[in-house]
């Protein structure tokens, strides 16, 4: 191609890109990388930002990469913010890094802003390099660009409109059977729904639960496609999030793992044994107002474990049902009472079996009626007081603004402990004339 011929064709290119932006990204759409990178990069950043914010976020951060840098920052700059992050999302953690170095400090923390997700929120579950096609693509092209994509995940095709809204959704064994000639916009059937990139992680699992989904799209504030998440993620994420609620409820800090060096699980796990040590103080000091009573009657002290030992153990069940109540929505912060009224007659009902067996072996022990009232009774009130605080405690966390999986188990240890020891030595004091 002579030189006058090769500025003729950027001449028209140049205009083509500038008065119909969004037919040229079309046609970008339709070539193949390779094919198209040269031609992009005989034009200046200007030329290129109309047609920017309407490609397809996958293919634009692919171009993006293969353009100059000064080029690619500009591009990045110029185009919406919103347009710039959904780009950004699509490129491995590295390649965007490294392209948020070439921008601004004020750029730089805008589209860090916007990348930024609380984090149980659906951004941080959703899959970003996720490709998005148009009504008027053919099922060949969209089968050809699925297969560039490889995205072995994908369930369905989500189509969006020019400004990047999602509009329909195209299921995957539809394209699959289809005539390669038809458009994606004839198979298309309607989004099931939608959730916000600050949607909650609960959030999420109430939507996947109340439409059966395999996979749900995030959107953002004007219903701009940013990703979808897939169930597969969904169930890891609850997975990790349920052994991290695990290891909060006694003390242990959500970083920590099997193989974590033993001065990061010292560092982590220190302070709460510090915490569990007062505690473990207050509860000795209970033991200590009764002192002269123990001293009287020695078998008080052999018996006391027992009854702390059973109230914790109550109290521990009490706590693992209502934190999956919690967890699983099955209950909220209203339903405290029907809870708590529901673990103190369980806490009964069991107390009263536990004291009878507990309070038979007692009397072949000690031979002592009196020791055997004192124990039964201090059984039935603990075990109630359990479940009323294994009820009561991660409610009054998640009523507080608190994770309720935050070391409730230390707490509930505490409270089991001091009521199981003033029950007991309390009614002991009181009856020591029968012992």
């Amino acid at each position: 191609m002579s030189p006058d011929t090769s500025e003729l064709a950027a001449t028209l290119n140049r205009y083509f890109l500038l008065n119909f932006p969004a037919e040229a990204a079309r046609q970008i759409e339709s070539f193949a990388i390779a094919d198209i990178v040269p031609s992009l990069r005989e034009q200046p950043a200007e030329v290129l930002v109309p047609v920017w914010s309407k490609l397809v976020p996958l293919v634009a951060a692919t171009l993006t990469r293969q353009l100059p840098d000064s080029v690619a920052q500009k591009l990045l700059t110029d185009i919406p913010p919103g347009d710039a992050v959904r780009i950004l999302f699509q490129l491995p953690q590295g390649q965007r890094n490294e392209l948020l170095r070439t921008l601004s400090a004020a750029t730089r923390s805008e589209l860090t802003e916007l990348m930024s997700y609380p984090e149980d929120a659906a951004g941080r579950l959703m899959d970003t390099r996720i490709p998005t096609y148009h009504g008027n693509m053919t099922v060949s092209d969209a089968l050809d660009s699925l297969r560039r994509a490889k995205m072995k995940t994908a369930r369905s095709l989500y189509l969006v409109d020019i400004e990047g809204r999602i509009c329909a959704r195209v299921l995957l064994q539809d394209l699959a059977l289809a005539d390669p000639d038809s458009l994606l916009e004839e198979l298309a059937k309607p989004v099931r729904a939608t959730v916000q990139a600050t949607a909650s992680r609960e959030e999420v699992l109430d939507t996947f639960a109340k439409y059966i989904l395999l996979d749900l799209p995030v959107v953002d504030l004007n219903g701009v496609l940013l990703g979808v998440i897939i169930n597969n993620s969904l169930v890891q994420a609850v997975q990790e999030e349920t052994s991290a609620d695990i290891q909060t409820m006694v003390g242990v800090s959500r970083e920590e793992r099997a193989l974590s060096s033993p001065f990061f699980a010292v560092k982590k796990r220190m302070p709460w044994l510090q915490i569990n040590l007062l505690t473990a103080f207050l509860a000795a000091a209970v033991v200590g107002l009764f002192e002269h009573t123990i001293a009287q009657v020695t078998a008080l002290a052999i018996l006391l474990p027992v009854v702390a030992g059973q109230s914790g153990n109550s109290g521990a069940q009490a706590l693992a049902v209502t934190m999956r109540g919690l967890a699983l929505r099955e209950i909220t912060v209203r339903h405290w009472f029907t809870v708590m009224f529901k673990e103190v007659r369980v806490g009964f009902l069991n107390g009263v079996a536990i004291a009878t067996t507990c309070g038979a072996g007692v009397y072949v022990w000690s031979q002592s009626w009196g020791l055997v009232a004192v124990i039964c009774s201090a059984m039935v009130l603990a075990m109630v007081a359990a479940g009323f605080a294994g009820a009561v405690v991660p409610i009054v966390l998640v009523r507080m603004g608190q994770d309720p999986a935050q070391s409730s188990s230390i707490i509930l240890t505490t409270v089991t402990d001091v009521t199981g020891f003033f029950a007991f030595l309390g009614i002991a004091t009181l009856m020591m004339g029968y012992l």
